[in-house]
């Protein structure tokens, strides 16, 4: 398998040069709207990955409009200089690093709800709405936009990333619920994809393909996105297990036997007492499953009832039961927490986060193995997983100057994508490659996938400017 990168080859990727006829005609066209004060330039040159030595972009650009988004793409073009999307910066791979140069192209202020038609249950979207500004819009709708990857990330850089979350075990991923785009491409040309409807036989698939290519193959300046109906009944529930293996062996029994549960999240013991801390709650600090059921209200009662038999088989304990709203929050304040409680927990540190995803077979032997591997190692750690799909989180914390720590991390990192691949998994269930798992893509791929990538990538970017280094 190939080693994944480390900080210290990453300054080494040659920076494209950016001319100064480049940044002349950038700030003719985008005067205000175009930054190139240090500070700003930072913001835009980092996010919550592990890498923290990489210079900065040159300029980093606001766009408020589709048109600003093309031109600076086309002037990029014409001077070959490499553009990077960017949202709000909640990226864990390093997707919006200048790893060789060019300008970040801010499209937070994009930030416009273009339309809601409940009739058809799809919205549409700028790219800088995040999911929480589109349930606000929604409430008055009856509707809901169930996905929810923890951070309030853009819808933009969801469907750049493939993004899931909590409710994708009952409602899918971004991919299932992207209907049609607009995109610019690295010509500078605006182009759509899909349409409103809900299936399409019509030529290739654009949508699809651009929905997971993480800035690489066009901008995405639109959304169209499906909208569900709120549910009539919503029941939180949390339990407490003796070990991870009960709870995870409880979690295959849920969805083999059908129950439709909407969210079921595990997270180990030593995350809860990270949590308990950071946001001053009082759970049992043993591993844990924090569960939601949608439905009718005698539905909802069903599903609750067969979920709580099955827990007891497993030592399942201490039930904690929410169906207000305000209850509800407060039981998946632990959860939303998990990463930041983590890095406070260490002060100082940087979190390699692994992203596996394997059959619901298979997920209570590389959940125990992957944990009984860190401890053996010592390191300190955080575990969350959307268990009920299969894909689980190791968040191990380091110190991000210690390279010998760095070193033994990133072996248990690669140790974990190693077993999740033998067990028929993915690399990445939800984060992408970005730089940090472009290692584990060939791993994963093969050499004629990678080969057969290459050449959309080149077909559709043949100067390679846009987030070039990402994925391969």
């Amino acid at each position: 398998m190939n080693a994944p990168l480390t900080p210290a080859e990453l300054p080494v990727v040659a920076q494209r040069p950016v001319p100064p006829a480049f940044l002349d005609a950038l700030q003719a066209r985008f005067g205000a709207q175009c930054s190139t004060a240090m500070a700003v330039r930072e913001q835009h040159g980092r996010d919550e990955s592990v890498f923290v030595h990489v210079p900065p972009p040159a300029a980093v650009v606001f766009a408020h409009n589709t048109q600003d988004v093309a031109d600076a793409v086309a002037l990029c073009q014409t001077h070959q200089v490499p553009v990077i999307p960017f949202g709000v910066g909640s990226s864990l791979e390093g997707h919006l690093l200048a790893t060789q140069g060019g300008i970040s192209l801010d499209v937070s202020r994009m930030d416009k709800v273009l339309s809601i038609e409940p009739e058809n249950l799809i919205a549409r979207v700028q790219p800088g709405v995040t999911r929480k500004a589109l349930n606000e819009a929604l409430r008055g709708e009856g509707l809901f936009f169930p996905i929810d990857p923890g951070a309030d990330a853009s819808l933009g850089g969801m469907a750049a990333t493939r993004a899931s979350g909590t409710n994708a075990v009952r409602y899918g991923t971004m991919r299932d619920n992207v209907l049609a785009l607009e995109v610019v491409t690295a010509a500078g040309k605006v182009m759509r994809t899909g349409t409103a409807a809900r299936k399409s036989s019509a030529g290739y698939d654009l949508t699809r393909l651009m929905v997971g290519s993480e800035g690489t193959l066009g901008v995405i300046t639109e959304v169209t996105v499906k909208l569900y109906p709120l549910p009539e009944a919503v029941m939180a529930a949390v339990c407490s297990f003796p070990s991870v293996e009960a709870a995870v062996r409880t979690t295959i029994q849920i969805i083999q036997l059908g129950v439709p549960i909407a969210r079921c999240e595990l997270l180990d013991g030593n995350t809860v007492r990270m949590v308990n801390r950071y946001a001053k709650l009082q759970l049992p600090e043993s591993a844990m499953l924090l569960m939601e059921f949608h439905g009718s209200p005698s539905g909802v009662a069903e599903q609750i009832e067969t979920v709580k038999a099955l827990a007891t088989e497993w030592g399942g304990a201490d039930f904690s039961w929410a169906d207000t709203p305000e209850e509800r929050s407060r039981l998946w304040t632990a959860r939303h927490n998990a990463y930041f409680a983590g890095l406070q927990a260490r002060p100082g540190c940087r979190a390699i986060s692994t992203d596996t995803c394997v059959p619901i077979s298979q997920l209570a032997e590389c959940v125990t193995h992957t944990v009984a591997e860190a401890d053996a190692a010592g390191v300190q750690y955080f575990l969350v997983g959307h268990v009920g799909d299969g894909n689980f989180h190791m968040g191990y914390l380091m110190d991000p100057n210690d390279a010998a720590e760095r070193e033994l991390i990133e072996k248990l990192n690669a140790s974990v994508v190693e077993r999740a691949l033998s067990l028929g998994g993915t690399c990445t269930g939800e984060h992408g490659i970005g730089l940090h798992k472009r290692g584990f893509l060939h791993r994963e791929a093969g050499d004629d996938a990678i080969e057969a990538m290459r050449a959309i990538k080149q077909a559709l970017d043949p100067q390679g400017i846009l987030n070039p280094g990402k994925i391969f």
